[in-house]
C-alpha cells in the first residue's frame, strides 16, 4: 500500500520555523537551523505544513508501505480489535463497549487504516458521548469512529484532508454526523462540507443533534458539500 512521506529540502530551508505550528503531529521541529522530520511516526503525510513554506522547501514523496513496527507514541499507534459486546463482561456492573479500534481523535488518526476501509463512520463531536446514555449501544455499534471539537480544536484543515482521504480512499460507505445542539458544533458540518465539496465520490450523511441534557433533538439526512 502506497503512504505519502513529507521531504525537507535543506538548501531551500531558512530555518523561518513557519511549518512547525501548522504541524500538529509534532513530527517537525527546527535543529541546527533547518526543519527537521524528527518523528516520521507521527506524520500523517497529509502535507498540512507545505503551504505554510515560504521557500517551497516541503514536498510530498510516495512510497510503498512496509509492514507496521512499534515504534513512536503508543498512545496514537494504530490498532484493531473486537467490540466488548462480542465478549463477556467480566463484571455485572461493566457495561460493554462498542469501540473497535484506536486511536479515535481526529488529529491522531490514519485515514487510511484498514478498519476505515468501506465502514460506516460516526463522526462524533467530543461532547456527545458523555451527554447521551446510549451512544455505544444505539448509535457506535457497528460503525468507526472519530472524535473532534470544532470550536477548540486547532489546525482544522487537517479534518477536512483526512475526511477527503475516507471518503476518497478509504471509501467509507456512509458518514453520521453526531452533534450537540450548540451552535459552535455546527462547525463539524462546515468542516464535513469542505471536504465534500473536494470529492468526487458521494456518500450518505446523516446528522444526530443531541440537546445538551442528553435527548436526541433532531435526526435526519443532509446533502452536504
Amino acid at each position: 500500500m502506497k503512504k505519502n512521506k513529507i521531504i525537507i529540502n535543506e538548501e531551500l530551508c531558512n530555518g523561518c520555523g513557519v511549518c512547525i505550528p501548522n504541524c500538529h503531529e509534532g513530527a517537525l521541529q527546527i535543529v541546527d537551523g533547518k526543519a527537521r522530520m524528527v518523528n516520521e511516526s507521527l506524520c500523517d503525510g497529509l502535507g498540512a505544513c507545505i503551504g505554510h513554506c515560504p521557500q517551497g522547501a516541503i514536498t510530498i514523496e510516495s512510497y510503498e508501505e512496509e509492514p507496521p513496527k512499534a515504534c513512536g507514541c503508543p498512545g496514537s499507534q494504530t490498532r484493531t480489535f473486537a467490540p466488548s459486546s462480542m465478549v463477556s463482561a467480566s463484571s455485572a456492573h461493566e457495561y460493554p463497549s462498542s469501540l473497535t479500534h484506536w486511536p479515535v481523535q481526529m488529529h491522531l488518526i490514519n485515514p487510511r487504516a484498514g478498519h476505515f476501509q468501506g465502514s460506516h463512520l460516526l463522526l462524533a463531536a467530543d461532547c456527545v458521548a458523555y451527554s447521551l446514555g446510549s451512544f455505544h449501544t444505539k448509535y457506535l455499534q457497528g460503525k468507526t469512529l472519530a472524535i473532534a471539537c470544532p470550536k477548540l480544536d486547532t489546525n482544522r484543515e487537517v479534518y477536512v484532508d483526512k475526511l477527503k482521504v475516507l471518503i476518497e480512499e478509504s471509501q467509507i460507505d456512509m458518514l453520521t454526523i453526531m452533534i450537540m445542539e450548540v451552535p459552535c458544533c455546527s462547525g463539524l458540518l462546515q468542516i464535513t462540507s469542505a471536504a465534500m465539496a473536494q470529492c468526487s465520490r458521494k456518500i450518505p450523511v446523516k446528522v444526530v443533534t443531541v440537546s445538551v441534557d442528553g435527548k436526541i433533538k433532531d435526526e435526519k439526512w443532509q446533502t452536504l458539500g
